[in-house]
């Protein structure tokens, strides 16, 4: 079993229950690690063989362009993906930040983080 991560990708995109949020929009980072079976593409060099991050990156930006209320939403669309279309990916977390939320004080970010695991 492998990890494979990517962190930190950036976007800007309008999620929240406040009508201000979906007219002004905000600054989001979100983090992404699956497990998965990774002897076969150590050995074969072949990008067929692993989970491609391009496809996690993809996931990730057409997912968070569908505005949400809650985090917990899209990070769950985010992982029903990632299991619908990467078979290699047994576990996968996925954290979605909000950078300075609007909640009235002086606060870096907001995160939620689900995991899954996938279903036989």
């Amino acid at each position: 079993m492998g990890i494979i991560r990517v962190n930190n990708i950036r976007l800007f995109t309008n999620h929240g229950c406040l009508e201000e949020e979906a007219k002004i929009g905000s600054e989001y980072k979100v983090d992404i690690e699956v497990k998965a079976d990774l002897s076969t593409s150590a050995q074969t060099d072949v990008l067929t063989d692993t989970v491609d991050y391009v496809h996690l990156n993809q996931i990730v930006k057409e997912e968070m362009a569908i505005r949400s209320k809650l985090l917990e939403h899209v990070a769950q669309r985010i992982l029903d993906r990632i299991f619908k279309e990467i078979s290699l990916v047994e576990e996968a977390e996925v954290s979605v930040a909000k950078i300075n939320p609007p909640i009235g004080g002086n606060v870096q970010e907001v995160v939620i983080i689900l995991k899954d695991s996938r279903k036989n």
